[in-house]
């Protein structure tokens, strides 16, 4: 077990060698208080979440959950709540909120400057919520590439607005992204029209799977497109026995991993209890900071 003397002993050491990055810094520190940096996209509690916040967001902290990413945003408020009072909850759990899933109002082109000006709005919110990630969970699927266009355009204008504020903005998928469009792959187009600087993708690996692609191909392909992943399974964590998690996590930190989130959004028990055993797979997983 890690003491506190051979954790600074150790951490000074690197420091002087210049080989301590951010990253390895926090995983040191987490480590250190016996936890690893491993998030919870809160969907994954989402009916205890409408009838006790504090509650679950207490379950969630005694799992030993760092960082969460919201999936309810309405009227200016985070599951009901001012952002700033939120924050303050998370915080006192010993957590972080470091990213949100954002729908938006729905996008045409005669409705752009309506909804850039949503976004702006919903960035501010979440600014007060001390967020570094605003994703959109889904979209409609396109029937032409003429269409996917339009979104890619529209992704690269949100990401204009939320890069001055060094939030970072990003598109989550799911299996259709991996359908073809006049004989172009959705998901590919989208990476390959959008700007890196403005636009992240947060991989749902699971997703990848179910689409008939593998999540370490498309990471060694793009290596500096995916800084945030959820980390998802048929219904817990490890399961189903069909994704290679160990691949996932090792390609995905070399190519330098911001955060991760679990979602189990189908069970086998209880939800607070498929949450439960995700958490504790990927604490006893050795390839998992």
């Amino acid at each position: 077990m890690t003491n506190r003397r051979d954790f600074l002993r150790t951490s000074s050491l690197l420091v002087a060698g210049g080989l301590l990055s951010s990253q390895m810094l926090q995983a040191s520190v987490l480590q250190a208080k016996g936890k690893k940096a491993i998030g919870l996209q809160l969907y994954s509690l989402r009916e205890a979440m409408k009838t006790d916040v504090m509650g679950t967001l207490k379950s969630v902290a005694d799992m030993g959950f760092t960082t969460l990413e919201t999936a309810n945003y309405a009227d200016g408020k985070i599951y009901g709540m001012a952002p700033s009072e939120f924050k303050k909850m998370v915080k006192g759990l010993g957590m972080k909120m470091t990213s949100a899933h954002l729908g938006g109002p729905n996008y045409s082109k005669e409705k752009h400057a309506e909804a850039i000006d949503w976004w702006k709005k919903a960035l501010e919110d979440h600014q007060k919520a001390g967020v570094k990630f605003l994703v959109k969970p889904s979209m409609p699927i396109p029937k032409t590439l003429d269409e996917l266009k339009m979104w890619c355009d529209f992704y690269n204008a949100v990401g204009e607005v939320t890069s001055a504020s060094k939030v970072q903005f990003g598109f989550h998928n799911h299996a259709r992204e991996f359908e073809k469009i006049e004989g172009e792959i959705m998901y590919d187009y989208m990476l390959q029209n959008t700007d890196p600087k403005k636009v992240f993708f947060e991989m749902d690996v699971y997703w990848v799977m179910r689409g008939g692609y593998n999540a370490v191909d498309y990471m060694n392909r793009y290596p500096d497109r995916f800084p945030v992943l959820h980390i998802k399974d048929e219904k817990e964590i490890g399961e189903s026995g069909q994704l290679d998690f160990k691949s996932i996590y090792e390609t995905a930190y070399k190519n330098g991993l911001k955060d991760s989130f679990v979602e189990v959004e189908r069970y086998n028990f209880e939800p607070i209890v498929s949450v439960q055993k995700s958490y504790d797979f990927l604490k006893a997983a050795s390839y998992v900071k």
